[in-house]
């Protein structure tokens, strides 16, 4: 709790002028409360017994008055610590989503997706109750107790002794639930990560299930994790509902005591009836924060476990370091040399060497996991080089800043992405403005214009979520109009053709012969026709380059050419 507070008190200076009003409302409830108690004695003394009239028509205003104080400061401190909350919180959830992103792409391949949306979502939304709820909350029931501790201590400090002996035997019981709700609220926030991955999975793979009737397989594995997430919360809700009884009885024997005593007093005549029934109301008064403060620390335990979750998130470190280098304007050679990639303890690519210059049109080709992609990702730097190195114009890519190198590729995957936006907002991704010729013509080069010009929004048409309302070809000549819209100077397409018809395929082949000399291009592919016009192919195989050359040469001289070759054909 301690470091909890440590953490986002700081948050809370950002916002200084804000948080006096909210302060200046928190002081307004404390004083408005002890004001209710103190109105009691002359209730008692000057109205009941002494038939004050005066005191009649004074005290009904005091009354407006002290009730009207405690509900203003209400309302102000429960609006600027909410708009103080909820500020830190956009900007606390702003900061996970930049950091995450920002990540190696080895983090997203280790963590679910529906996991990283769960802690981003529930556990900042379990947070937001510190800021928003726990430590304005904290601070009013302290400046209350602070309050009503010093009347009563004013009123009797005999009585006020008793009451307070019995506080201290309400912390150990209070400490052992809370170090319970900690443990269920961790285990509570990662079931229901749990749960948020398997509805992810659901409905990314729909397709799937429903062809194969998979519904009540699917809605069983379901059950199990909202059945874990149900019996976590209930133990929270049992632990923190154990809370109240047992600051009820404990207060209920001190107050009882009390009155006892108080009552004592009275009837020996060292304390007037109205001061004793002050002194009752207050503490009573009192009690109600000092029940409200053991129900606060044992919800912030919530935030605590959430709080570590997401503090472990935002220490993990991007293993890719930036680097400092600019691109040049044109990018002539790349090299790999003797370049080997391990995943886990899994060799993935083995002394890979070769070299490729501005103008040459290259094919990747070989079986699944041969290593292909694992290439040139090494490329794009999702991953670096467990050994070896990659050069770009005799430099290191590690040395390059990756904004620049990122700008300098265009990278087009099997697996298309389309975003729930514009088909001009697609093509131009990441630009501000947008230049609709540029647009045309990428759509152009990717022999996507015929269809989008007979949409009846053209480029502005709206895009489904994953492009739904697209065909699977229609939707890869828009990623591919992606990468074309950058000019970049290296292309890569990972099998970015696979689901073009032979003619698109053919178009879309010469439209790259006709971009190659202004560029590198590379290309992975499952099908060999589309890589027949390639000036250079590399056969991979279990991560090592086993054949290289011209389609004609590997078709007659590479026996796993020759073996692709017949698988491809018996398909």
């Amino acid at each position: 709790m301690k470091n909890l507070l440590q953490q986002y008190l700081p948050y809370i200076k950002a916002y200084k002028l804000y948080f006096i009003y909210a302060i200046l409302g928190m002081i307004a409830i404390a004083i408005g409360t002890t004001g209710t108690a103190h109105l009691i004695k002359p209730v008692l003394d000057d109205i009941f017994i002494n038939k004050d009239e005066r005191m009649l028509q004074i005290l009904p205003f005091m009354f407006v008055a002290v009730f009207t104080l405690k509900g203003v400061g209400k309302f102000v401190q429960i609006y600027y610590m909410s708009y103080i909350g909820q500020d830190i919180v956009r900007k606390l959830r702003d900061k996970v989503v930049l950091h995450v992103t920002h990540l190696d792409i080895e983090f997203f391949k280790k963590h679910h997706t529906g996991e990283i949306i769960s802690r981003i979502t529930n556990d900042i939304t379990r947070i937001q109750e510190v800021v928003s709820t726990i430590i304005p909350n904290l601070f009013r029931e302290i400046f209350t107790i602070i309050a009503l501790s010093g009347y009563i201590l004013y009123l009797n400090p005999k009585l006020t002794l008793y009451f307070f002996i019995f506080l201290p035997l309400v912390i150990y019981p209070i400490t052992r639930l809370a170090k319970k709700m900690r443990k269920y609220s961790r285990l509570s926030q990662e079931s229901s990560a749990d749960m948020t991955t398997r509805l992810g999975e659901i409905f990314y793979n729909i397709d799937v299930i429903k062809s194969n009737s998979s519904q009540d397989f699917e809605h069983k594995r379901f059950a199990i994790q909202n059945f874990w997430v149900f019996k976590y919360i209930m133990k929270q809700i049992k632990t923190n509902a154990l809370t109240s009884p047992v600051m009820e009885i404990v207060g209920a024997i001190a107050i009882g005591v009390v009155v006892y005593i108080g009552g004592m007093e009275v009837i020996r005549g060292n304390m007037s009836v109205g001061s004793f029934f002050a002194f009752a109301t207050a503490l009573f008064l009192l009690y109600d924060p000092i029940r409200r403060l053991s129900a606060l620390y044992n919800k912030a335990q919530d935030a605590v476990a959430a709080n570590i979750r997401m503090q472990e998130l935002l220490a993990m470190q991007t293993k890719i370091k930036n680097g400092i280098l600019k691109m040049d304007s044109m990018v002539d050679t790349i090299a790999f040399e003797n370049v080997t990639l391990e995943y886990d303890t899994k060799k993935v690519l083995n002394g890979i060497t070769f070299s490729v210059s501005k103008g040459e049109y290259i094919a990747l080709a070989g079986s699944s996991g041969a290593g292909k992609s694992s290439l040139v990702a090494l490329l794009v730097r999702f991953y670096d080089a467990t050994q070896g190195k990659i050069t770009i114009n005799s430099h290191d890519i590690q040395d390059y800043d990756l904004n620049a190198l990122h700008n300098t590729i265009g990278y087009v995957t099997q697996k298309v992405f389309i975003f729930n936006d514009t088909i001009a907002q697609n093509v131009a991704y990441n630009s501000d403005p947008i230049d609709e010729a540029r647009v045309i013509e990428a759509l152009k080069k990717a022999n996507a214009w015929e269809f989008v010009q007979n949409l009846d929004e053209g480029i502005d048409t709206m895009l489904q979520e994953g492009g739904e309302n697209l065909s699977g070809g229609q939707r890869q000549r828009i990623a591919l109009a992606r990468a074309l819209y950058k000019n970049p100077k290296i292309l890569i397409l990972d099998e970015a053709t696979s689901a073009l018809d032979n003619q698109s395929e053919g178009l879309i082949n010469k439209a790259l012969l006709e971009l190659k000399n202004d560029m590198i291009i590379i290309s992975i592919a499952h099908r060999l026709s589309s890589i027949e016009n390639a000036d250079t192919i590399y056969i991979f195989k279990e991560g090592k380059v086993v054949c290289v050359g011209l389609a004609q040469e590997l078709q007659t001289k590479c026996k796993y050419y020759q073996e692709l070759n017949q698988d491809y054909r018996s398909e």
